[in-house]
C-alpha cells in the first residue's frame, strides 16, 4: 500500500467518533490510536512520532516574534530597537489590550488550524497550546482566568466541540490559571466569517455575544485571557472583549495560535 494511500486511508478514519472517543480516553485511547494507525503530519501526511508536523513542516512555519507592535502583536519588518505601536493600532484601536500569536496564518500553521477544525484532529489541540503557551507567556503570566471564544449552540451542535475550548483549557490548566468556557455565551448565531471584508465581518458579529449577570463574577475586576484558534480581522475578538470590559473586566488580552499578517 502506497504511503499516500495509507495516509488517507488514516486520515479517514481517525475523523468523527474514532477521534473524538480517543481524545475523550485521554493519553491511553490515543496511544490505542496511535498504535492501530501512526499519526501523520498535519501538513504533508508524512509519518511521524508524535500529533502535530514533521520537522521539515514545522521548519517552515513562518512564527511571529519580536519585533512586532506591543498592541495587536503583528510584526515590523524591522527591529528599531524599543517597543512600538503600529500606525494600524494607533489610528484604530483595538477593544483589547494587547494581542500576541504563535504565527501567520499560511503554509503548515494553516494546516494544523485545519486539521483540527475541519478534520476531526483534536488530538492537536495540545500541540498548538504548547505552542501558544509559548508565545503568549507574558499575557499568560499578567491573566486571572482564560476564556474561550464560543460557539453558538447551534455551530456547537453541529461539530461537536468548540476548537477555541480545547485550546484554552490546556493553557489554563498548564499554566495554573482558571479557566471560565462560559464567560462569554454567543446568544446569536452569525454568518460564516470566511469570505467576509473587515468591516462585514464587524456587522456580523455586532451584537453576538454577552456576558451573563451570572457570569460577570467570571470577569469583574479579572484580568481576562480571550483564546481563539485564528485571528482575521480581530472583528470577533474584538467583540468578545468589548463585551468583558462593559461586564468589568480589569484588562483584556487576546491569544490565538495564528493570524492573518499582510506580507510587508
Amino acid at each position: 500500500m502506497s504511503v499516500e494511500v495509507e495516509g488517507a486511508i488514516a486520515k479517514r478514519i481517525r475523523s468523527g467518533f474514532v477521534n473524538t472517543i480517543a481524545v475523550a480516553l485521554g493519553g491511553a485511547g490515543r496511544r490505542v490510536v496511535d498504535l492501530v494507525l501512526p499519526p501523520r503530519c498535519a501538513a504533508c501526511g508524512g509519518a511521524v512520532t508524535a500529533p502535530g508536523l514533521c520537522g521539515p513542516c514545522w521548519a517552515r512555519v513562518d512564527f511571529v516574534a519580536p519585533p512586532f507592535c506591543q498592541t495587536l502583536g503583528t510584526p515590523f519588518p524591522y527591529d528599531s530597537g524599543e517597543p512600538l505601536v503600529s500606525p494600524a493600532a494607533i489610528s484604530d484601536p483595538p477593544d483589547y489590550d494587547r494581542a500576541r500569536t504563535v504565527a501567520r496564518y499560511d503554509g503548515p500553521a494553516r494546516a494544523l488550524v485545519h486539521a483540527l477544525k475541519f478534520k476531526d484532529r483534536l488530538e492537536m489541540a495540545d500541540v498548538m497550546a504548547m505552542q501558544m503557551i509559548r508565545a503568549g507567556a507574558e499575557l499568560i503570566g499578567d491573566c486571572d482566568v482564560v476564556v474561550p471564544v464560543p460557539l453558538h449552540r447551534r455551530r456547537l451542535f453541529s461539530r461537536r466541540f468548540n476548537q477555541s475550548a480545547l485550546l484554552a483549557e490546556p493553557i489554563a490548566r498548564r499554566t495554573g490559571r482558571d479557566y471560565a468556557p462560559t464567560a462569554i455565551t454567543r446568544v446569536k448565531g452569525t454568518r460564516r466569517q470566511i469570505g467576509l471584508s473587515a468591516s462585514e465581518r464587524r456587522r456580523n458579529v455586532s451584537g453576538a455575544f454577552k456576558v451573563m449577570r451570572e457570569d460577570r463574577p467570571l470577569v469583574e475586576g479579572r484580568r481576562v485571557l480571550i483564546v481563539d484558534d485564528v485571528m482575521t480581522t480581530g472583528a470577533t475578538v474584538d467583540a468578545c472583549a468589548r463585551v468583558c470590559r462593559r461586564a468589568g473586566a480589569a484588562r483584556v488580552d487576546v491569544l490565538t495560535f495564528a493570524r492573518v499578517v499582510a506580507l510587508i
